[in-house]
């Protein structure tokens, strides 16, 4: 076990970044400890807040001469508990959220050079000022921050048209464990000189690196976005869809979720101001987008046609397109909304994870009978990014159960979703990472070479396992 760090040493550390930015006291550490749904309770003696590179580099250089175990955060907003420090009292939190700026917008390049702390909402609303788009999308980009986006590699309801985080990040600027800086802040679109170092860093979660800067990819601003919300009898008509609206949408289709009828019911009940867009009650939903950067009336020619469509032929039952953007918004907050509100139904044991996209109907069907026979009456609610496969398969407990006695079931419940996963020849670790949460899994289900080359890849970039230990690898 690591030791905790002495007096003397905080005293060092708190130095770098001054007392104003060097928090000791439990009430103002208490938000650093804590992930967001309680699942992970940590302590640590010193939580650090530098406002530059270069005092990132100082405390990693200090961290890395004494052994002292550094935790990166973000908004701290992760579900898999890499952000947040364990239990020893012996890991420092380095909060990045003080590193805030947006450095530079391009639009004529379709870059924005930004700091690891820049809010994801405040990033799209400085790509919207100039007339461009930074499509990543999540239900947190309130108070997610794109250090961290890029860290976990991100995905979001945008994945479909436009790829994760991973393919949004053209450079970086990080921080390596012994505290020299790699300035890779370029702004190039091609760049095939040797090995693309950045791709080591995204998704690595902070063991390997701390993230200060990066360069990203934007995109035009659509002329006209059209939000509709679809009922249907079951997953297989949602692919039926999907496939039908590809081939007429092709890249203007930006979003295509799945959500059941249940979780709706959760929405609508626990989200304030939440309202059913459709009349009738449904087993199962799907919120479509589709976007154009010609012509607003196009993107709306082309939702009809796809409903009319799906009508048409009974894949879908019924339908309602936003009239304006506001509607749109509030159809999106239904979607969004959906993980938060389970906290309200009592204890929810969550699955993030992947299947081929062919697959995802058959694969909710044995899912769903599984998760079911081994807890009779629990509730299943799988929803998620139909379009590439990635289902959030979330169960919560049955009515009136004792909320600490169903969770104390998360690893067996964890064990029968994820073997009908491997049946699919899915992944249990879809976007949100593997963090401390999935760091045994993955050690059982990664191919042996494969998690050789992440261990060597760790121990050449973080020789002494000071950057967020007992994550990933």
């Amino acid at each position: 076990m690591r030791p905790a760090p002495t007096p003397d040493l905080l005293a060092r550390f708190a130095a770098i970044v001054g007392a104003a930015n060097a928090l000791t006291d439990p009430v103002d550490i208490a938000p650093y400890v804590v992930e967001w749904r309680d699942l992970y309770l940590g302590r640590t003696p010193l939580v650090l807040k530098p406002g530059s590179t270069q005092e990132v580099a100082e405390v990693l250089k200090l961290a890395h001469e004494t052994g002292t175990a550094i935790v990166p955060q973000g908004g701290n907003t992760g579900l898999v508990g890499g952000q947040t420090p364990d239990e020893t009292g012996a890991e420092i939190v380095l909060s990045l959220s003080r590193l805030n700026r947006i450095r530079d917008v391009d639009p004529a390049g379709d870059t924005v050079t930004v700091e690891a702390g820049v809010v994801l909402q405040a990033l799209h609303d400085a790509a919207a000022e100039t007339g461009r788009l930074f499509p990543l999308t999540l239900g947190s980009m309130g108070s997610c921050q794109v250090g961290g986006n890029i860290a976990t590699n991100a995905g979001g309801t945008a994945v479909l048209s436009y790829g994760n985080m991973r393919a949004q990040v053209l450079g970086l600027e990080v921080v390596l464990a012994d505290g020299r800086i790699w300035n890779g802040l370029k702004r190039l679109h091609k760049d095939n000189s040797g090995y693309d170092m950045k791709q080591l860093f995204i998704g690595s979660e902070g063991t390997i690196g701390v993230i200060t800067a990066a360069v990203l990819r934007l995109q035009p601003q659509p002329a006209g976005i059209e939000v509709a919300f679809v009922g249907m009898p079951g997953p297989e008509e949602a692919l039926k869809l999907l496939t039908l609206a590809r081939s007429r949408a092709g890249a203007m289709l930006t979003g295509f979720e799945l959500m059941p009828r249940m979780g709706l019911e959760f929405t609508l009940r626990h989200l304030a101001g939440a309202r059913d867009p459709l009349e009738a009650s449904h087993d199962w939903y799907v919120l479509c987008e589709i976007s154009s950067t010609s012509e607003a009336e196009v993107a709306r020619r082309v939702m009809e046609q796809v409903l009319g469509e799906a009508l048409e032929d009974g894949i879908v039952t019924d339908a309602a397109i936003a009239q304006s953007m506001d509607q749109a918004a509030a159809f999106w907050k239904l979607r969004h909304g959906m993980s938060e509100v389970q906290k309200h139904e009592g204890g929810s044991i969550k699955h993030d994870v992947s299947v081929p996209v062919d697959q995802v109907p058959a694969f909710l069907r044995s899912a769903i009978a599984a998760v079911e026979a081994f807890m009779p009456d629990c509730r299943p609610i799988p929803f998620g990014h139909l379009g590439d496969g990635n289902i959030h398969f979330n169960v919560s407990q049955p009515i009136g159960m004792d909320k600490e006695a169903y969770l104390a079931n998360w690893d067996a419940m964890n064990e029968v979703v994820h073997a009908i996963v491997g049946e699919f020849g899915g992944s249990v670790a879809a976007e949100h990472g593997v963090g401390r949460l999935k760091r045994g899994l993955i050690e059982r289900v990664k191919d042996p070479v494969e998690l050789e080359m992440l261990r060597a890849l760790k121990k050449t970039f973080d020789p002494k396992g000071i950057l967020n230990p007992g994550r990933v690898v």
